[in-house]
């Protein structure tokens, strides 16, 4: 008998820019993008641990139209028999962490 049972996993990153790659990798998996959910890793709004590229203020002061309050998750429910794959392609995006249940 085939596994049916599903697993969420979850990627931690820093920024918006990350959980935007996060999401293609799991799509890239066959993910349905209404199934994939991104959240503050916290009960604070947020825009990440730090500000990427063209969203960091230029020479270097903070924005203040921004917040900056803590880590952001990519969250979906996937075939527990997929965790593995799914894992190596998030790897491959650069999250802080990747965990699952």
């Amino acid at each position: 008998m085939a596994d049916v049972s599903n697993t969420k996993i979850r990627a931690t990153v820093q920024t918006l820019e990350a959980a935007d790659l996060a999401v293609e990798h799991l799509v890239q998996n066959c993910i349905s993008r209404p199934d994939i959910f991104i959240a503050s890793a916290s009960d604070r709004k947020t825009a990440g641990s730090v500000l990427p590229g063209g969203d960091a203020s230029p020479g270097g002061r903070a924005r203040c139209d921004v917040p900056v309050a803590g880590e952001i998750e990519a969250l979906a429910d996937i075939a527990s028999s997929d965790v593995a794959t799914v894992r190596r392609s998030l790897g491959d995006a650069g999250p802080l962490r990747i965990s699952s249940r």
